[in-house]
């Protein structure tokens, strides 16, 4: 499962509904995206844990130090119904702490393995995370539990997170640098169909901010596998279902680093129709 919550009680709040969605960047927003379409009536909080931002250049023991209290204080703020963790790189190494320390469900974003390999073809799959996500141990028991017998690649990007950030920021970034960190996904012949990639899971949700770019630069056709559908089906499973016809959905963002981010025309892919945008700005 790519939206995991640990335990399947069903969590009946009021509605609407206050949604937590934590990320270390701006990745997570290509799940909050998917979140709004099954939950248009809920109130948002997304922290963009920018100061800490790449996660995948940390130690699992300094993710958890991190994160643990970190979210406990947005928790006590906030006092959400559901907490969403938008990042493979966080969820593979802290899922259990924060289920331990606190009582809220969560939902994490785990690599989807399963599913890859379920429609894989060729049975060669690829996982392209961050270098963190791709080495924790929580990842090599997903290929055994769900590997289904495909040969699964693991490609850990030091950069394309990065990248991503950057571009949804308005920087601009070559496609030479893009597919430098998607190359190595790509694995056998490529002239027969059926000896080469055939399926890439994207196990970072900054990935997709991307996408566009990826297909294009892919030497051929793939299947991309991104979690955010399956993480928003999960988030829709434990929340009581929405009473009446709901209003736009509400969202505040908030970065850790208190910094200016000039985001307005970038975020309109994931606001404009979806949800209100409120304080785009504040720390």
């Amino acid at each position: 499962m790519n939206g995991n919550a640990g335990s399947a009680r069903i969590a009946f709040v009021a509605s609407p509904p206050t949604i937590l969605v934590f990320d270390s960047g701006l990745g997570g927003l290509t799940v909050l995206r998917e979140i709004v379409k099954v939950r248009p009536d809920a109130h948002y909080v997304y922290i963009a844990d920018d100061v800490f931002f790449p996660y995948g250049h940390h130690s699992e023991a300094e993710i958890v130090a991190r994160v643990v209290p970190l979210v406990g204080e947005f928790i006590a703020a906030h006092e959400p119904d559901l907490a969403v963790i938008a990042c493979n790189t966080m969820s593979v190494s802290v899922m259990a702490p924060l289920r331990a320390v606190y009582d809220v469900p969560f939902v994490g974003t785990v690599p989807a393995i399963k599913p890859a390999c379920a429609v894989s073809k060729t049975r060669r799959v690829s996982v392209l995370g961050t270098k963190a996500t791709v080495k924790r141990e929580y990842t090599q028991a997903l290929i055994r539990d769900h590997g289904q017998g495909c040969e699964v690649t693991l490609v850990g990007s030091a950069d394309l997170a990065s990248q991503a950030e950057a571009a949804l920021s308005g920087i601009e970034v070559s496609d030479a640098d893009i597919f430098a960190e998607l190359a190595p996904c790509f694995v056998g012949n490529g002239e027969d169909r059926l000896a080469r990639t055939d399926t890439i899971v994207l196990a970072c949700t900054h990935f997709p901010l991307l996408l566009d770019r990826l297909v294009s630069l892919a030497p051929w056709p793939v299947t991309w596998i991104d979690p955010a559908p399956a993480i928003a089906r999960r988030v829709a499973n434990l929340l009581e279902a929405p009473s009446g016809e709901a209003d736009r959905a509400r969202a505040e963002m908030i970065f850790t680093s208190g910094r200016p981010h000039a985001l307005s025309h970038s975020l309109m892919p994931f606001s404009a129709a979806a949800f209100r945008l409120e304080a785009p700005e504040i720390a």
